[in-house]
C-alpha cells in the first residue's frame, strides 16, 4: 500500500494536498483495509474508511469507491463532479479531469462499468457510459459521451462520441 500511495503523491506533483491525491489515497486504505481478517479487527479501519471516503465524496466530489480496479500512477487532475462506478477498471497511468462520470448506462443491468486502459487521458466532463472498453493510449475529449468501445491509441469526441480520423502526414 505505501508503495503504491508514494507513486500516487509523486503522479500527482508530490503534493498531498492536491484532493486528487487525497482521494486515490484513501482508495488505497480502503482496499488494503479489506485484506484484515478477521472482520473484528478490521472494524475499526472500516469506520475510519468510511469517514475519510465521505468526507472525500462529500467535500471534493470525487466518488471513487474501494471497489474500483484502480491501477498505479492515475491522477485525477482537478476536484468536483466525478463519479466513478464501484466496478470500473482504471489501467495505469491514466489522467481523469473533472467532471468526469465513468458510470452504468442501463438501470436493469447495474453490474455494467467501463474498462480504461493505460495511459487513457479523459478531458473534463466527459461520460464514459456502460460495458465499454477504452483501449490503451487512448484519448477521451472534453463533455465527449462515449457509449461504444474506442481501440488502441484513438480520440473520441463529441456527443455520442466519434473516433477522430487520423490526418494524413504532410510532406
Amino acid at each position: 500500500m505505501w508503495q503504491q500511495i508514494r507513486e500516487d503523491w509523486q503522479a500527482h506533483g508530490r503534493d498531498w494536498t492536491k484532493p486528487g491525491f487525497r482521494a486515490v489515497a484513501v482508495y488505497r486504505f480502503g482496499v488494503w483495509r479489506m485484506q484484515i481478517k478477521p472482520k473484528l479487527l478490521r472494524a475499526p479501519f472500516s469506520l475510519l474508511y468510511r469517514s475519510l471516503y465521505r468526507k472525500i465524496r462529500n467535500g471534493y466530489g470525487i466518488d471513487l469507491p474501494y471497489t474500483v480496479k484502480l491501477g498505479r500512477r492515475v491522477v485525477i487532475e482537478h476536484q468536483n463532479g466525478i463519479i466513478i462506478h464501484g466496478f470500473s477498471v482504471i489501467g495505469d497511468d491514466c489522467i481523469i479531469r473533472q467532471g468526469v462520470t465513468l458510470g452504468n448506462r442501463y438501470l436493469d443491468r447495474p453490474d455494467e462499468a467501463p474498462k480504461l486502459g493505460a495511459r487513457v487521458n479523459v478531458g473534463a466532463g466527459a461520460k464514459i457510459l456502460g460495458d465499454v472498453t477504452i483501449g490503451d493510449d487512448a484519448s477521451i475529449g472534453a463533455n465527449a459521451v462515449v457509449l461504444s468501445d474506442v481501440p488502441n491509441g484513438q480520440t473520441a469526441v463529441g456527443i455520442p462520441a466519434k473516433l477522430l480520423q487520423a490526418k494524413p502526414a504532410q510532406n
